[in-house]
């Protein structure tokens, strides 16, 4: 027979877990505050700027094939599917405009980004996991070092910095891939191909992309450190944590770009008004 649990022990236990992640939701904003306030004290000093660089090179520069990849083939395929659509209803000289669209303001910032949490971020918290775990972490607070100053700011500061870089990359191999696919392949006019897309993409759609980028880096950045730090006792432990760190970076990319774009819409419509990719 299967033994039920007593009502007693089910409140307790539910209670238990409440206030266990009330603990780690306000530890996390404690070391996301901290974090702030190591940046604006000394995150431009020149010791932490030789850090940044070389945080800049990991979490950039060795990045870029990646997203580059990733942005090509996200354009082609949006060609290669909206292609059919636009064709049934005598629009496929307008296809530039949603694939230019799709890629600037949404797929371009979200995969780059989903790139990065995937491989920096897995690697800031196997790193910062692996040093809680041999006590190097606990070895730099004894020595008057705080370890949120030294480890955590150059690599937070490198992914708020360098995400929309990337974005950047991601965007404009998106808009290479979808041309190649429409025009090279498709046979789609090149002429109207780009006009109705200058017509359909202005700066404000840009600057949406790059500055949702800025904080899916800040999220990517903050969410690798903190489960680096708290990670769990060895080699499982820092498993586990790389693995919270991508599904949280990945929910918190998704939460971000949904109330972002919800805001940009609001915005965008009050200033401009309704504007269609057909005129």
């Amino acid at each position: 027979m299967i033994r039920r649990m007593p009502i007693s022990d089910l409140i307790e236990s539910v209670g238990s877990q409440t206030r266990h992640r009330l603990a780690v939701f306000g530890d996390f904003w404690s070391f996301f505050a901290r974090t702030w306030l190591f940046v604006a004290r000394s995150g431009w000093k020149w010791r932490n700027i030789r850090g940044l660089l070389a945080q800049m090179y990991e979490v950039g520069v060795k990045s870029v094939p990646v997203v580059s990849i990733t942005g090509a083939f996200v354009g082609m395929v949006l060609g290669v599917e909206a292609f059919t659509q636009f064709k049934a209803i005598g629009q496929e000289n307008r296809l530039g405009v949603i694939i230019n669209l799709s890629v600037v303001k949404q797929i371009g910032p979200v995969m780059a980004a989903m790139m990065l949490a995937g491989r920096v971020g897995g690697a800031l918290t196997a790193e910062l996991g692996t040093m809680n775990v041999t006590e190097q972490l606990d070895a730099m607070r004894v020595m008057g070092a705080d370890p949120v100053g030294v480890l955590v700011v150059p690599r937070f500061l490198a992914c708020i910095l360098l995400t929309p870089i990337l974005t950047i990359y991601s965007d404009m191999l998106g808009v290479v891939g979808g041309y190649l696919i429409s025009v090279k392949s498709l046979g789609i006019p090149a002429e109207p191909y780009w006009r109705y897309s200058a017509q359909g993409v202005d700066l404000w759609q840009i600057n949406e992309g790059l500055i949702k980028a800025i904080f899916f880096g800040a999220s990517i950045g903050i969410i690798s450190c903190y489960k680096g730090f708290n990670s769990g006792s060895g080699a499982s432990g820092v498993g586990r944590a790389c693995t919270e760190s991508f599904v949280a970076s990945f929910i918190a990319i998704i939460v971000i770009n949904f109330f972002f774009a919800q805001v940009a819409k609001d915005w965008y419509i009050t200033i401009y008004g309704i504007k269609g990719i057909f005129g």
